[in-house]
């Protein structure tokens, strides 16, 4: 009699822990609004940009229902884990760091991370000395803040945002005296790269370390929803080899931010 029971629960736990774990019929995503050219708000209230449309062409391609959930960057991953939607598709860099809390998927893109200042300052990062006293912007909890806190808190002045678009809006006023950005956030926001532009970028582009920066961009899951990140997984793959990436992509950036995965060609144009 005590060895059946044993068995009854062992079994219950088995089915628990798989009821838990399975794909809900309507998959959650969140994502931070608005972080242009990613994502924005359209005039009639909708959201539109690039990964409004790489998330809704990776659910038709996995055969899933979804729908989005709009949540601020710092309770991104506690919303996550506390259940609150079932993965993340908010530029989320894949670092070490995160990998201890959450599950990734490939990763979908990778953009280098760069500084920008008005085009008339005269910023030399080859000259850490003269970088003392700055103030530099960066949007709290990312790894641009990460990184500045690491290599420049005994340097830079350094003020959190809430938003990159806040940051943004402090450098166009004068407030600070630059801001380090996603190349393509700054792209967009900013168009530092005409010469007529009032801003420019100085210093390095950075990709790495990738113990900061992380191995590009991926969606993020709670660590038992292998099954869920591996249909995106799937999808990602698939949406690479037929081409629809990139015309996504070209649909919103004028340079490259695919990081096709291992194995998959891009199609033949």
């Amino acid at each position: 009699m005590k060895r059946a029971l044993t068995s009854v629960l062992i079994a219950g736990i088995f089915f628990s822990g798989s009821a838990l774990a399975r794909i809900p019929d309507t998959v959650r995503i969140a994502i931070e609004v608005p972080y242009k050219p990613f994502v924005e708000r359209a005039p009639d209230g909708s959201l539109t940009g690039f990964e409004i449309d790489l998330g809704d062409a990776l659910c038709e391609r996995a055969k899933l229902d979804c729908e989005w959930v709009e949540q601020n960057w710092d309770g991104i991953i506690p919303g996550l884990l506390s259940r609150k939607y079932d993965a993340i598709l908010s530029s989320m860099a894949i670092t070490p760091e995160r990998e201890k809390q959450v599950l990734f998927s490939i990763p979908y893109y990778n953009n280098p991370n760069i500084f920008i200042t008005a085009r008339h300052r005269q910023i030399n990062f080859d000259d850490k000395a003269s970088l003392k006293g700055l103030t530099i912007g960066v949007q709290r909890g990312t790894i641009r803040d990460i990184y500045v806190s690491t290599h420049y808190a005994d340097t830079f002045d350094i003020r959190r945002y809430a938003s990159s678009q806040e940051a943004d809006n402090d450098l166009k006023a004068g407030r600070i005296d630059l801001i380090m950005e996603d190349f393509g956030i700054a792209v967009d926001t900013l168009d530092f790269r005409g010469e007529d532009s009032p801003y420019k970028q100085v210093g390095p582009s950075l990709k790495t370390p990738t113990n900061i920066f992380g191995k590009g961009v991926g969606m993020a899951f709670r660590k038992r929803d292998k099954d869920l990140a591996a249909k995106f997984d799937q999808a990602i793959e698939s949406i690479y080899a037929d081409g629809t990436y990139y015309r996504l992509m070209d649909k919103y950036f004028d340079y490259d931010i695919s990081t096709p995965p291992e194995g998959v060609a891009p199609p033949q144009q």
